[in-house]
């Protein structure tokens, strides 16, 4: 009964967030389906993803590679994954073989990541990846990402060196503080702007920005 009544709630969470980023949509004046909720399931148990997927909802993200591992079989094989968390080269490979509807890595941080994530997706004959380059632009040191003033190059080197790689666009993890406000988020975030005028018209680019 608990973990029902945990699905149900999780379940009216969700309806809520997709109801504040329509709205959302529609004050900036884009289309409501533009605007994409992945739905960050790590550390959440089996019944209570399973509740969010009977709503609906078939966009979830792991951050963790063996968490990741051992759900994903128990979950119906429509789910799109999505991977958000810090990924070591060592484990690309576990990740990818033991996932077939990873639908992204939204975590590519350096070259090495990205040279391993092409050679696998090769090696294990998979569709190309969708992946994310993700920007440290809140300058932490606790939070991942490439420098923002290297984030154009990584994502060059993605497109034109990684050929089982789709470069879909930017990821960051914003400081909930600091970009409460549209005038400090597009200044904090400038690269963002910067670089979805060239990729968005070179390569149909996506960006992605988590607060936490």
């Amino acid at each position: 009964m608990a973990s029902v009544a945990a699905a149900e709630v999780a379940a009216a969470a969700l309806r809520s967030v997709l109801s504040r980023a329509q709205q959302a949509a529609a004050r900036a004046g884009r289309a409501p389906g533009s605007v994409r909720v992945v739905a960050v399931s790590k550390t959440k148990p089996v019944p209570v993803i399973r509740g969010v997927y009977d709503a609906g909802h078939r966009c979830f993200g792991e951050n963790y590679v063996q968490e990741l591992i051992d759900k994903a079989p128990q979950l119906p094989e429509d789910i799109e994954w999505h991977f958000i968390g810090n990924l070591q080269s060592n484990k690309a490979r576990a990740l990818l073989a033991g996932v077939p509807n990873l639908d992204m890595v939204e975590s590519v941080d350096d070259e090495k990541i990205a040279n391993r994530l092409d050679r696998v997706v090769a090696d294990l004959g998979r569709k190309p990846l969708k992946v994310l380059v993700q920007v440290n632009t809140s300058g932490e040191e606790s939070k991942f990402g490439v420098d923002p003033s290297g984030c154009m190059e990584l994502a060059k080197h993605v497109k034109l060196n990684c050929p089982n790689l789709v470069f879909s666009g930017l990821m960051t993890i914003g400081m909930l503080d600091y970009s409460s406000t549209p005038e400090n988020f597009k200044v904090k975030y400038s690269i963002f702007w910067d670089a979805e005028i060239v990729y968005e018209w070179q390569y149909g680019m996506h960006m992605c920005a988590y607060v936490c």
